[in-house]
């Protein structure tokens, strides 16, 4: 770096004297400057400092005409471009540092310092230097700047115009693994939005788009990459602006408003107005009940490693006057953030979620405007990363992606509310309870994650949609909450056994914990109501597209007709065995109290015979055991046991022993009495049973529709497969899904699994979507608050 000085080159700055005194003593012209060593160094001076090994590396310029050092102490950005450096005025012999006007101010204006011997730099051409570097840094970035061009980042439908992070990345034409914030723009329309950005970032280039004319240039979200400050800039559409969509485009705002780490609100007017008050207010409200949550969620979602909702982001309120005084100069004691937080205060708006509010303000008594102020307030906000630090442009894409997935779909303009610029209507769930006409109270599209629907209020009952739902009493009283809903039978009964069940005793109601509970018709008389015995009610929403209310009585003729045809395919099924089933089960029901079950007679009382399974058990009248038809073909009158002077079945040794009359005592005849009546109804019932077996010869396409489930789609509505979308024919043949009552070919339904929700609690047909899904009315558990239990809750639908 060393040289040896020419003639030519002494004497061109006689006023910098070498800083070193290393070698000169302080008495020869400085040549060089160091940057590292922080000072001005002849020429000999600096031969012998630099020799040494650990300052050999040191970056040292050959002075020019009339230079001036930079100062020491400060970065001085204030009021200069970004990397231009505050150039010094004095140098301090005492503390051996060069100082610019204001570090000397601060740091030698008073005690011992202020005696300090200083030496004045010659500043008459500190001036033109100092123009001259601007306008070469100038020029540099205004040609940085020329390629850049703006593209539609959202349209007016909330619609993101980019696929994904790559796409977003090419748009912006940044690099990939560069790190930026994110500008954004509001304000009313025609308030020279577009013109503001690019004059601010851009040098005057039009980079978005304006226009003279009365319509608004700007429609939509458009972006723009500034690699000057290394920011996405965002340009949004107007406020007050003549538009259809009016409230899904304030909503996107917002959306624009929670990715940005800076704000510009832009306003024309010569008095700040209500509403952009109302307008911070509100979005400040709307960020942190809404946003706030979504962004988190975005941030577990996607793993991101920068937190994406710490606080909102920083707010700068560009004001531009041409016939009124800026914000604060009729109160100097004021500085003017103090008193737009007094106007927020009288309007009753909070901007809390706001990192820092910033006023500033321009009077334009000849255009153009001048922006120079509001820039190098942009560029201190900028460096400013205690609040919000560069991130990724991947990370900004997933935000927006999230936030617009989340919170989308029409809104009607008629529910805009002219009391909030961002009502709570525009970003919950629009489902209105059918029952009682209360809106879910979580945010929209919240189904896609699994969420189910809440309301704020309780419902009341509808007797069109039957909103009451059972509990099971003993399990609430253990400390569970059980729901439980009227069946046609029991999950372990067969579809025979069932409906005969059905029939006779009436419906079920079946807890998952206690088994069956309750049955409608279990005694001849004196039912009581479920809700007095074995349940506690209570009344739910009924919201838009949901089956929970749905009872199981209504299939009860379908379950007829898939027992039909699931045992049509054994010849063995079609003989006796239902019939044996249903009359063996009908026998024990209906009773006399001295009959012994038909469960523990296997074999005949008097020959020993073993029963096998086609083989008719008989009870002698007399004295109640069983046997077979050979030993109990007898009949003779049995009053004694309640039967009457008509002959009935007796065994061959109470045939014999007809002339001896049995011992009955009086509360024994009371007992048999009364299940007596019960045994000759069923007799007569039971005759009847046998000519269900001939049901099956029947025609099934006869009965199908009248046996149809309400929740199924009627026959002749199906013409194609709502799957595959093919055309049903002859050969091709339609079928049910058991869960969603449409209607498939056998292919896409050939899955078979329970469907407790719509009461089939055995492995019945369901379609392929409705196989895929987590749980069609399994269980859904919680505990009790307050209840000591261990367990969880069982909600069966």
């Amino acid at each position: 770096m060393s040289a040896q000085t020419s003639p030519a080159e002494k004497g061109l700055n006689p006023g910098l004297m070498c800083q070193e005194s290393y070698a000169c003593s302080g008495t020869d012209e400085a040549i060089f400057e160091c940057d590292e060593c922080c000072s001005l160094q002849c020429l000999r001076c600096e031969e012998e400092l630099h020799r040494q090994e650990r300052l050999r590396n040191h970056e040292r310029i050959r002075l020019k005409p009339g230079h001036v050092p930079y100062c020491d102490l400060c970065k001085g950005l204030s009021g200069h471009l970004p990397g231009v450096r505050q150039r010094a005025i004095v140098r301090c012999q005492t503390c051996k540092i060069n100082l610019c006007l204001e570090c000397q101010k601060r740091t030698h204006s008073g005690g011992n310092k202020r005696r300090h011997p200083v030496t004045v730099y010659n500043v008459s051409n500190l001036q033109g230097s100092l123009e001259a570097e601007e306008m070469d840094e100038e020029t540099k970035r205004k040609k940085m700047t020329e390629k850049v061009v703006s593209f539609l980042l959202v349209d007016e439908n909330e619609e993101v115009q980019v696929t994904n992070e790559e796409d977003f990345i090419r748009k912006l034409d940044c690099k990939p693994d560069q790190h930026l914030k994110v500008v954004s723009i509001f304000g009313n329309t025609g308030d020279g939005k577009s013109h503001t950005l690019n004059h601010t970032f851009f040098y005057g280039r039009e980079v978005f788009k304006t226009s003279p004319t009365q319509e608004s240039c700007t429609v939509g979200v458009w972006a723009a990459y500034d690699p000057v400050h290394k920011v996405a800039v965002i340009d949004t559409e107007g406020l007050l602006g003549a538009t259809v969509n009016l409230s899904q485009r304030t909503r996107l705002l917002l959306k624009v408003l929670a990715i940005s780490d800076l704000v510009i609100y832009r306003t024309h007017a010569d008095r700040l107005h209500n509403d952009l008050f109302k307008f911070l207010g509100d979005a400040s409200e709307a960020y942190l009940k809404h946003f706030t949550k979504e962004l988190k969620a975005t941030t577990a979602r996607c793993g991101l490693d920068v937190p994406l909702s710490t606080l909102g982001p920083a707010v700068i309120i560009f004001h531009e006057t041409v016939h009124t005084q800026l914000l604060g100069s009729d109160h100097p004691s004021e500085v003017p953030e103090k008193l737009i937080q007094d106007r927020f205060r009288k309007l009753g708006r909070f901007p809390e979620a706001f990192s820092s509010i910033h006023y500033k303000g321009t009077r334009t008594y000849n255009p153009p405007t001048d922006f120079s102020g509001l820039r190098r307030a942009l560029e201190q906000l900028l460096e400013n990363n205690t609040t919000r630090s560069p991130r990724h442009p991947g990370v900004i894409f997933k935000a927006l992606k999230a936030l617009s997935d989340r919170f989308s779909g029409e809104i009607p303009d008629d529910q805009m509310a002219h009391s909030s610029f961002f009502p709570d209507e525009y970003f919950t769930c629009s489902s209105l309870c059918l029952s009682c006409g209360v809106g879910c109270k979580n945010s929209m599209n919240h189904g896609k994650e699994g969420v189910p629907h809440e309301a704020k209020s309780r419902c009341r009952y509808s007797h069109q949609y039957d909103n009451r739902v059972y509990t099971c009493k003993a399990c609430y009283e253990r400390g569970e909450e059980v729901s439980v809903v009227p069946k046609t039978s029991a999950s372990t009964d067969s579809p025979w056994m069932g409906l005969a069940k059905y029939a006779w005793s009436g419906y079920v109601i079946e807890c998952p914990n206690c088994g069956v509970v309750y049955r409608s018709r279990q005694y001849w008389f004196g039912n009581q109501d479920p809700v007095d015995t074995v349940v506690r009610t209570e009344i739910v929403h009924v919201w838009p597209g949901t089956d929970g209310f749905l009872k199981d009585n209504n299939n009860a003729a379908q379950r007829l007709l898939d027992g039909m045809n699931f045992m049509a395919q054994s010849v063995s099924e079609l003989s006796l065995g239902p019939t044996k089933a249903v009359t063996s089960w009908l026998t024990d029901q209906i009773a006399p109290a001295y009959w012994r079950p038909n469960s523990q007679i296997l074999s005949c009382n008097k020959c020993a015979t073993s029963f096998k399974d086609n083989d008719t058990k008989h009870h002698c009248r007399a004295c109640g055991e069983g046997f077979c038809d050979g030993c109990s073909s007898k009949t003779r009158p049995v009053p004694e046991r309640g039967w009457g002077p008509a002959p009935v079945r007796v065994c061959d040794n109470c045939y014999e022993a007809r002339n001896v009359q049995l011992a009955i005592t009086e509360a024994q005849a009371d007992d048999e009495g009364g299940t007596l009546i019960a045994r000759k109804v069923g007799e007569a019932v039971q005759s009847t049973l046998g000519a269900v077996v001939t049901a099956i010869d029947i025609p099934l396409g006869l009965v199908k529709d009248a046996a149809r489930p309400a929740y199924w789609v009627p026959d002749h509505e199906i013409l194609h497969c709502h799957n595959c979308r093919k055309e049903f024919s002859i050969k091709l043949s339609k079928h049910h899904c058991r869960a969603c009552g449409q209607g498939f070919c056998d292919e896409c339904s050939h899955d078979r699994r329970a469907v407790p929700s719509r009461g089939w609690d055995h492995p019945v047909r369901v379609c392929f979507n409705c196989n895929k899904k987590p749980a069609l009315g399994g269980a859904i558990m919680r505990n009790l608050p307050g209840k000591q239990s261990t367990g969880w809750t069982v909600s069966c639908f």
